[in-house]
Protein backbone atom coordinates (compact mmCIF):
# COMPACT_ATOMS: atom_id res chain seq x y z
CA UNK A 1 0.00 0.00 0.00
CA UNK A 2 2.01 3.32 -1.21
CA UNK A 3 1.58 6.21 1.09
CA UNK A 4 -0.72 8.98 -0.23
CA UNK A 5 2.90 11.37 -0.79
CA UNK A 6 4.24 8.35 -3.21
CA UNK A 7 0.88 7.65 -4.49
CA UNK A 8 0.75 11.75 -5.67
CA UNK A 9 4.28 11.58 -7.05
CA UNK A 10 3.33 8.39 -8.95
CA UNK A 11 0.61 9.62 -10.66
CA UNK A 12 2.22 13.38 -11.46
CA UNK A 13 4.91 10.73 -13.04
CA UNK A 14 2.37 8.52 -14.99
CA UNK A 15 0.69 11.73 -16.13
CA UNK A 16 3.78 13.26 -17.50
CA UNK A 17 5.34 9.98 -19.42
CA UNK A 18 1.63 9.81 -20.91
CA UNK A 19 2.11 13.08 -22.07
CA UNK A 20 5.60 13.39 -23.61
CA UNK A 21 6.82 9.45 -23.97
CA UNK A 22 9.91 10.57 -22.58
CA UNK A 23 11.48 10.01 -19.07
CA UNK A 24 10.89 11.82 -16.82
CA UNK A 25 12.81 13.30 -13.56
CA UNK A 26 11.95 15.11 -10.20
CA UNK A 27 12.80 18.28 -11.54
CA UNK A 28 9.80 18.36 -14.19
CA UNK A 29 7.62 16.65 -11.39
CA UNK A 30 8.25 19.55 -8.89
CA UNK A 31 7.55 22.63 -11.65
CA UNK A 32 4.75 20.89 -12.94
CA UNK A 33 2.78 19.63 -10.16
CA UNK A 34 1.86 21.86 -6.81
CA UNK A 35 2.81 18.85 -4.64
CA UNK A 36 3.80 20.68 -1.61
CA UNK A 37 7.58 19.28 -1.49
CA UNK A 38 10.99 19.88 -2.85
CA UNK A 39 12.80 18.61 -5.37
CA UNK A 40 14.90 16.27 -3.18
CA UNK A 41 12.23 15.15 -1.78
CA UNK A 42 10.48 14.19 -4.90
CA UNK A 43 14.00 12.37 -5.38
CA UNK A 44 13.72 10.23 -2.53
CA UNK A 45 10.19 9.14 -3.05
CA UNK A 46 11.20 8.08 -6.66
CA UNK A 47 14.01 6.11 -5.28
CA UNK A 48 11.89 4.34 -2.97
CA UNK A 49 8.78 3.79 -5.72
CA UNK A 50 11.89 2.50 -7.98
CA UNK A 51 12.98 -0.10 -5.22
CA UNK A 52 9.69 -1.34 -5.00
CA UNK A 53 8.78 -2.18 -8.70
CA UNK A 54 6.22 0.84 -9.45
CA UNK A 55 8.93 2.93 -11.68
CA UNK A 56 12.38 2.32 -13.84
CA UNK A 57 15.12 4.19 -14.95
CA UNK A 58 16.20 3.44 -18.82
CA UNK A 59 19.46 4.49 -18.32
CA UNK A 60 21.52 5.67 -15.10
CA UNK A 61 21.41 9.78 -16.28
CA UNK A 62 17.52 9.46 -17.57
CA UNK A 63 14.68 10.22 -15.52
CA UNK A 64 12.25 7.34 -14.77
CA UNK A 65 9.05 5.39 -16.43
CA UNK A 66 5.85 3.47 -15.39
CA UNK A 67 6.48 -0.30 -15.12
CA UNK A 68 3.35 -2.12 -15.79
CA UNK A 69 2.71 -2.72 -11.64
CA UNK A 70 3.06 0.90 -11.51
CA UNK A 71 0.23 1.49 -13.72
CA UNK A 72 -1.85 -1.00 -12.24
CA UNK A 73 -1.36 1.40 -9.26
CA UNK A 74 -2.36 4.39 -11.00
CA UNK A 75 -5.53 2.23 -12.39
CA UNK A 76 -6.84 1.18 -9.76
CA UNK A 77 -6.72 4.17 -8.23
CA UNK A 78 -8.24 6.14 -11.21
CA UNK A 79 -11.05 3.36 -10.66
CA UNK A 80 -11.56 3.55 -6.91
CA UNK A 81 -12.35 7.41 -7.63
CA UNK A 82 -16.59 7.06 -7.89
CA UNK A 83 -18.52 9.58 -10.58
CA UNK A 84 -15.08 9.37 -12.70
CA UNK A 85 -16.09 10.66 -16.24
CA UNK A 86 -13.41 12.24 -18.55
CA UNK A 87 -14.38 14.98 -20.92
CA UNK A 88 -13.85 12.51 -24.00
CA UNK A 89 -16.85 10.48 -22.56
CA UNK A 90 -19.39 13.28 -23.28
CA UNK A 91 -17.83 13.91 -26.81
CA UNK A 92 -19.32 10.74 -27.75
CA UNK A 93 -22.39 12.00 -28.78
CA UNK A 94 -25.00 8.92 -28.44
CA UNK A 95 -28.00 11.13 -29.67
CA UNK A 96 -26.15 12.41 -33.13
CA UNK A 97 -24.08 8.41 -33.24
CA UNK A 98 -27.74 7.03 -33.25
CA UNK A 99 -30.00 9.59 -35.72
CA UNK A 100 -26.90 9.53 -38.51
CA UNK A 101 -26.99 5.11 -37.92
CA UNK A 102 -29.00 4.04 -40.57
CA UNK A 103 -28.85 -0.06 -39.14
CA UNK A 104 -26.62 -1.30 -36.13
CA UNK A 105 -23.79 -2.32 -38.15
CA UNK A 106 -23.24 0.82 -39.55
CA UNK A 107 -23.37 2.36 -35.74
CA UNK A 108 -20.83 0.08 -34.88
CA UNK A 109 -18.97 1.38 -37.94
CA UNK A 110 -19.64 5.23 -36.64
CA UNK A 111 -19.17 4.46 -32.92
CA UNK A 112 -15.98 2.24 -33.27
CA UNK A 113 -14.45 5.36 -35.74
CA UNK A 114 -14.93 7.97 -33.61
CA UNK A 115 -13.38 5.78 -30.60
CA UNK A 116 -10.28 5.95 -32.47
CA UNK A 117 -10.37 9.30 -33.02
CA UNK A 118 -11.27 10.34 -29.40
CA UNK A 119 -8.33 8.04 -27.94
CA UNK A 120 -6.18 7.81 -30.26
CA UNK A 121 -5.64 4.32 -30.02
CA UNK A 122 -7.03 1.46 -31.98
CA UNK A 123 -10.45 0.91 -31.35
CA UNK A 124 -12.05 -2.56 -31.60
CA UNK A 125 -15.92 -3.56 -31.65
CA UNK A 126 -16.88 -6.87 -31.91
CA UNK A 127 -20.60 -7.12 -32.69
CA UNK A 128 -22.77 -10.15 -30.58
CA UNK A 129 -23.92 -13.01 -32.44
CA UNK A 130 -27.27 -13.01 -33.40
CA UNK A 131 -28.78 -16.10 -33.50
CA UNK A 132 -31.74 -15.35 -31.46
CA UNK A 133 -32.63 -12.19 -33.37
CA UNK A 134 -35.62 -12.36 -35.06
CA UNK A 135 -36.08 -11.13 -38.90
CA UNK A 136 -38.00 -8.80 -39.48
CA UNK A 137 -38.37 -8.17 -43.53
CA UNK A 138 -36.67 -10.46 -46.11
CA UNK A 139 -35.75 -8.72 -49.79
CA UNK A 140 -35.36 -9.96 -53.14
CA UNK A 141 -33.65 -6.92 -55.70
CA UNK A 142 -33.31 -7.95 -59.03
CA UNK A 143 -29.78 -7.11 -59.95
CA UNK A 144 -29.93 -8.38 -63.32
CA UNK A 145 -31.90 -11.48 -65.40
CA UNK A 146 -28.76 -13.91 -63.78
CA UNK A 147 -28.20 -12.23 -60.42
CA UNK A 148 -30.15 -11.05 -57.10
CA UNK A 149 -29.02 -9.52 -53.93
CA UNK A 150 -30.68 -10.98 -50.36
CA UNK A 151 -31.39 -8.80 -48.10
CA UNK A 152 -32.19 -9.82 -44.31
CA UNK A 153 -33.15 -7.37 -41.89
CA UNK A 154 -33.54 -8.40 -38.49
CA UNK A 155 -36.02 -6.68 -36.01
CA UNK A 156 -32.95 -5.28 -34.06
CA UNK A 157 -31.45 -3.48 -37.00
CA UNK A 158 -28.71 -6.00 -38.06
CA UNK A 159 -28.57 -5.85 -41.89
CA UNK A 160 -27.13 -9.38 -43.82
CA UNK A 161 -26.80 -9.13 -47.56
CA UNK A 162 -25.77 -12.25 -49.94
CA UNK A 163 -25.38 -12.43 -53.77
CA UNK A 164 -27.25 -15.38 -55.91
CA UNK A 165 -26.83 -16.25 -59.49
CA UNK A 166 -28.56 -18.27 -61.77
CA UNK A 167 -27.72 -19.95 -64.99
CA UNK A 168 -31.09 -19.65 -66.22
CA UNK A 169 -32.95 -16.11 -66.58
CA UNK A 170 -35.27 -15.19 -63.24
CA UNK A 171 -38.57 -13.02 -64.32
CA UNK A 172 -39.07 -9.76 -61.78
CA UNK A 173 -42.63 -10.96 -61.35
CA UNK A 174 -41.29 -14.66 -59.83
CA UNK A 175 -39.05 -12.59 -57.66
CA UNK A 176 -41.63 -10.58 -56.42
CA UNK A 177 -43.45 -14.12 -55.49
CA UNK A 178 -40.74 -15.16 -54.04
CA UNK A 179 -40.05 -12.24 -51.92
CA UNK A 180 -43.75 -12.35 -50.58
CA UNK A 181 -43.48 -16.09 -50.11
CA UNK A 182 -40.01 -15.85 -47.58
CA UNK A 183 -41.18 -12.57 -45.84
CA UNK A 184 -44.87 -14.12 -44.83
CA UNK A 185 -43.02 -17.82 -43.91
CA UNK A 186 -40.04 -16.50 -42.03
CA UNK A 187 -41.47 -12.77 -40.49
CA UNK A 188 -40.90 -13.04 -37.27
CA UNK A 189 -38.45 -16.08 -36.89
CA UNK A 190 -35.27 -16.32 -35.01
CA UNK A 191 -32.28 -16.60 -37.06
CA UNK A 192 -30.98 -20.02 -35.73
CA UNK A 193 -34.58 -21.48 -36.19
CA UNK A 194 -34.05 -20.50 -40.30
CA UNK A 195 -32.17 -23.50 -41.13
CA UNK A 196 -35.13 -26.24 -40.48
CA UNK A 197 -37.59 -23.57 -42.60
CA UNK A 198 -35.51 -23.05 -45.45
CA UNK A 199 -34.43 -26.78 -45.69
CA UNK A 200 -37.97 -27.40 -46.34
CA UNK A 201 -38.61 -24.19 -49.12
CA UNK A 202 -35.57 -25.99 -50.80
CA UNK A 203 -37.47 -29.46 -50.61
CA UNK A 204 -40.19 -27.50 -52.62
CA UNK A 205 -38.35 -25.61 -54.99
CA UNK A 206 -39.01 -26.42 -58.35
CA UNK A 207 -35.92 -24.58 -60.03
CA UNK A 208 -32.12 -24.18 -59.54
CA UNK A 209 -33.05 -19.93 -59.36
CA UNK A 210 -35.15 -20.61 -56.07
CA UNK A 211 -32.15 -22.96 -54.93
CA UNK A 212 -29.57 -20.04 -55.29
CA UNK A 213 -32.07 -17.73 -53.42
CA UNK A 214 -32.47 -20.14 -50.89
CA UNK A 215 -28.77 -20.91 -50.46
CA UNK A 216 -27.97 -17.25 -50.30
CA UNK A 217 -30.54 -17.10 -47.35
CA UNK A 218 -28.64 -19.42 -45.43
CA UNK A 219 -25.40 -17.51 -46.07
CA UNK A 220 -26.98 -14.25 -44.82
CA UNK A 221 -28.26 -15.76 -41.72
CA UNK A 222 -25.15 -17.26 -41.28
CA UNK A 223 -23.01 -14.15 -41.29
CA UNK A 224 -25.04 -13.32 -38.67
CA UNK A 225 -24.70 -15.93 -36.08
CA UNK A 226 -20.81 -15.43 -36.63
CA UNK A 227 -18.92 -13.02 -34.31
CA UNK A 228 -18.01 -9.68 -36.34
CA UNK A 229 -15.05 -7.62 -35.73
CA UNK A 230 -14.75 -3.77 -36.89
CA UNK A 231 -11.57 -2.33 -36.28
CA UNK A 232 -10.18 1.79 -36.63
CA UNK A 233 -7.04 3.33 -35.59
CA UNK A 234 -4.37 0.87 -36.98
CA UNK A 235 -2.60 4.08 -39.04
CA UNK A 236 -3.33 6.12 -35.58
CA UNK A 237 -1.33 3.61 -33.45
CA UNK A 238 1.67 2.88 -35.78
CA UNK A 239 1.98 6.59 -34.70
CA UNK A 240 3.14 6.32 -31.10
CA UNK A 241 6.75 6.81 -30.76
CA UNK A 242 6.46 3.01 -29.11
CA UNK A 243 5.64 1.24 -32.21
CA UNK A 244 7.98 3.64 -34.67
CA UNK A 245 9.74 0.41 -35.54
CA UNK A 246 7.88 -2.51 -37.32
CA UNK A 247 8.54 -4.82 -35.39
CA UNK A 248 6.81 -4.17 -31.90
CA UNK A 249 3.68 -3.65 -33.67
CA UNK A 250 3.69 -7.09 -35.32
CA UNK A 251 2.45 -8.93 -32.44
CA UNK A 252 -0.74 -7.20 -32.21
CA UNK A 253 -1.06 -7.06 -35.80
CA UNK A 254 -1.23 -10.90 -35.85
CA UNK A 255 -4.14 -10.84 -32.96
CA UNK A 256 -6.22 -8.27 -35.55
CA UNK A 257 -6.14 -10.73 -38.23
CA UNK A 258 -8.18 -13.64 -37.12
CA UNK A 259 -11.23 -12.60 -35.33
CA UNK A 260 -11.28 -16.38 -32.97
CA UNK A 261 -7.50 -15.33 -31.66
CA UNK A 262 -8.90 -12.05 -30.69
CA UNK A 263 -11.55 -12.86 -28.88
CA UNK A 264 -9.47 -14.81 -26.81
CA UNK A 265 -7.08 -11.77 -26.14
CA UNK A 266 -9.30 -9.67 -25.47
CA UNK A 267 -12.16 -11.31 -24.16
CA UNK A 268 -14.60 -10.84 -21.62
CA UNK A 269 -14.16 -13.17 -19.18
CA UNK A 270 -18.08 -13.58 -18.16
CA UNK A 271 -17.95 -9.93 -16.95
CA UNK A 272 -21.45 -8.23 -16.60
CA UNK A 273 -22.70 -5.58 -19.03
CA UNK A 274 -21.24 -2.53 -17.87
CA UNK A 275 -18.10 -3.55 -16.50
CA UNK A 276 -14.72 -2.62 -17.79
CA UNK A 277 -11.62 -4.64 -17.43
CA UNK A 278 -8.10 -3.62 -18.24
CA UNK A 279 -5.25 -5.45 -18.73
CA UNK A 280 -1.69 -4.20 -18.53
CA UNK A 281 0.93 -5.37 -20.68
CA UNK A 282 2.23 -8.91 -19.45
CA UNK A 283 -1.29 -9.18 -17.67
CA UNK A 284 -2.88 -9.77 -21.21
CA UNK A 285 -3.39 -13.59 -21.61
CA UNK A 286 -1.72 -13.52 -24.57
CA UNK A 287 2.12 -12.54 -25.36
CA UNK A 288 1.47 -10.97 -28.62
CA UNK A 289 -0.08 -8.14 -26.12
CA UNK A 290 2.62 -7.82 -23.98
CA UNK A 291 3.84 -4.81 -25.27
CA UNK A 292 0.00 -2.91 -25.26
CA UNK A 293 -2.92 -2.25 -22.65
CA UNK A 294 -6.45 -3.32 -23.33
CA UNK A 295 -8.99 -1.51 -22.01
CA UNK A 296 -12.29 -3.67 -22.67
CA UNK A 297 -16.24 -4.16 -21.53
CA UNK A 298 -18.87 -6.04 -22.62
CA UNK A 299 -22.40 -4.49 -24.24
CA UNK A 300 -25.38 -6.11 -25.22
CA UNK A 301 -28.18 -8.12 -23.59
CA UNK A 302 -28.43 -12.07 -22.29
CA UNK A 303 -26.13 -14.43 -24.43
CA UNK A 304 -26.25 -11.49 -27.49
CA UNK A 305 -23.31 -9.83 -25.82
CA UNK A 306 -20.33 -8.01 -27.70
CA UNK A 307 -17.17 -6.41 -26.87
CA UNK A 308 -15.75 -2.81 -26.85
CA UNK A 309 -12.11 -2.38 -26.63
CA UNK A 310 -9.25 0.11 -26.58
CA UNK A 311 -6.24 -1.34 -27.80
CA UNK A 312 -3.21 1.01 -27.17
CA UNK A 313 0.56 1.17 -25.59
CA UNK A 314 1.15 0.83 -21.80
CA UNK A 315 1.45 4.71 -21.82
CA UNK A 316 -2.07 5.07 -22.99
CA UNK A 317 -4.71 7.78 -21.45
CA UNK A 318 -6.32 5.45 -18.90
CA UNK A 319 -8.76 8.35 -17.62
CA UNK A 320 -9.65 9.33 -21.28
CA UNK A 321 -9.98 5.22 -22.71
CA UNK A 322 -11.85 4.39 -19.97
CA UNK A 323 -14.43 7.13 -20.19
CA UNK A 324 -14.38 6.14 -24.05
CA UNK A 325 -15.50 2.69 -23.20
CA UNK A 326 -17.93 3.50 -20.78
CA UNK A 327 -19.70 6.24 -23.24
CA UNK A 328 -19.58 3.57 -26.17
CA UNK A 329 -20.99 0.51 -23.87
CA UNK A 330 -24.28 2.80 -23.18
CA UNK A 331 -24.19 3.77 -27.20
CA UNK A 332 -24.42 0.07 -27.59
CA UNK A 333 -25.80 -1.38 -25.30
CA UNK A 334 -29.54 0.41 -26.07
CA UNK A 335 -29.64 -0.94 -29.38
Amino acid sequence: MLSSRRQQILCALIEEYVACACPVGSRTIAEHHHLGVSPATIRNELSALEEEGYITQPHTSAGRIPTDAGYREFVDELLSCQGHEDPVARALDADALRESASALDDLIERTNAELARLTQCLSVIMAPKMASARIRHISLVSLSDHAALIVLVTEDGQVANEHALFADPMPTDALITLEQVLDSTLGGCPIEDISSAVAKMEREARDDATLAIMHALMRAAASLTRMRTTRSGMSTLMRKPEFHESESLLPVMEVLEDDTILFKAIGKDGEADGDIRIRIGRENHSEQLFGVSVVAGAYGRGGAQGIVAIIGPTRMDYSKTIGAVRAAQGILRDE
